[in-house]
């Protein structure tokens, strides 16, 4: 299967992730001056942060009903939602209108996010072709190339209130991307009196997989400009380099995992990338400068690039057809409890004992991800899947 076929097929939900990924990007990259403005300390920071998640998991629960009743509309309006959402970061003034625009960030951002991944996991199965990494791919290379883009924007002394009016731009162009022609498809019909009763011991084990994910990825996005800048001594604007490497970094990972799934199998895969994670959150936190750290969140980003779109395929297949859907919105639901705890504690550490100490807390929470997909593929051998 080539890279050309699979983006093909799949390239609605490509163009929704890729929206994503530049969303995040551009905020990721003027964090430290929205902080500012809010005047926000690093623990409120954190605590603002997290109310993505709260807007996220909302959204999530939501998402199945929306995607059952807009069908083929999903991801165009979930998009056109999103591109207007990139106006919110120019209203934060304070530390509630920060946390009031991250809320409905997270909100409209899930939405598009569900309904993607929703979709790729129909197109799996219709077309039988492992699509969620090179999906994802294109998430971190969006989230790579609007990082940068800013950052060197911000380092040229471009205002926010230039920069995220054009971006909404861009996301309302990968929005008309989103459309899908009549001949779209949607997920087969439960069988008569069928219940979902029967996925949690598939949803729990990717669950808990998708919330170590999160916790390093979201905290990473977060404060790794911060910890670049002002730890490491970095210059301003420099910053953004960091979650511009961690975009990076996923992307490649999440593109060579479209591969690699092949030899080492989908659990081994998430297995040996989470080690690789490890090493990263160690090197970042023990970085003697500023290159060292963009290196070490790099490292951070290889490491936690194939867990989510690989647990996402593997529960694809321990359950029904009709339960994707379903069980995805579940899986993240819990997993998405990640973006509370992440930013949140990594705040609460940095006030009480640097930025060393949080991502060296990183390092800690991507070991518990060797030890769920060890439990994950045995769930896999009792159904008798093929991981």
């Amino acid at each position: 299967m080539s890279i050309i076929t699979a983006a093909r097929v799949s390239r609605a939900p490509l163009a929704g992730l890729t929206a994503i990924g530049g969303f995040w990007g551009g905020f990721a990259a003027f964090v430290p001056v929205f902080k500012d403005r809010a005047g926000a300390s690093d623990s409120e920071l954190g605590l603002t942060l997290m109310m993505s998640a709260v807007g996220g998991i909302a959204a999530m629960a939501l998402a199945p009903a929306l995607s059952a009743r807009l069908g083929r509309a999903m991801l165009p309006v979930a998009g056109m939602v999103l591109a207007l959402a990139a106006l919110l970061p120019l209203c934060i003034t304070s530390v509630v209108s920060l946390g009031l625009a991250v809320l409905a960030m997270g909100a409209a951002i899930s939405v598009l996010d569900m309904g993607a991944n929703m979709r790729i996991s129909v197109l799996e199965a219709r077309h039988g072709m492992h699509l969620m990494n090179l999906n994802h791919a294109m998430f971190s290379f969006g989230f790579a190339a609007s990082a940068l883009a800013v950052s060197m924007a911000r380092r040229a002394g471009v205002a926010p209130e230039a920069v995220f009016p054009l971006l909404g731009l861009v996301l309302l162009g990968l929005a008309a991307l989103t459309v899908e022609g009549r001949g779209w498809q949607g997920a087969p019909p439960a069988p008569e009196g069928a219940a979902h009763d029967g996925i949690w011991a598939a949803v729990l084990p990717v669950a808990a997989i998708l919330f170590a994910a999160f916790v390093s990825e979201n905290a990473a996005d977060a404060f790794s400009a911060l910890h670049i800048e002002r730890t490491l001594g970095g210059a301003a604007g420099n910053g953004g380099f960091g979650p511009m490497m961690l975009g990076l970094t996923m992307g490649v990972g999440r593109l060579s995992g479209q591969f690699a799934a092949q030899r080492l199998g989908e659990a081994g895969l998430i297995f040996w990338s989470a080690a690789v994670g490890v090493v990263g959150a160690v090197v970042t936190a023990a970085a003697p400068s500023a290159l060292a750290g963009i290196a070490g969140v790099g490292l951070l980003g290889l490491g936690v690039a194939v867990t989510v779109p690989s647990a996402n395929s593997i529960l694809g297949r321990l359950v029904r057809p009709d339960q994707r859907g379903y069980a995805i919105s579940r899986a993240w639901m819990i997993g998405f409890t990640g973006f509370f705890v992440g930013p949140t504690l990594m705040g609460r550490i940095s006030d009480l004992a640097g930025l060393r100490v949080s991502f060296a807390m990183i390092a800690l929470v991507m070991v518990t991800i060797l030890l769920s997909v060890r439990v994950l593929a045995r769930q896999a051998r009792r159904a008798g899947v093929q991981l």
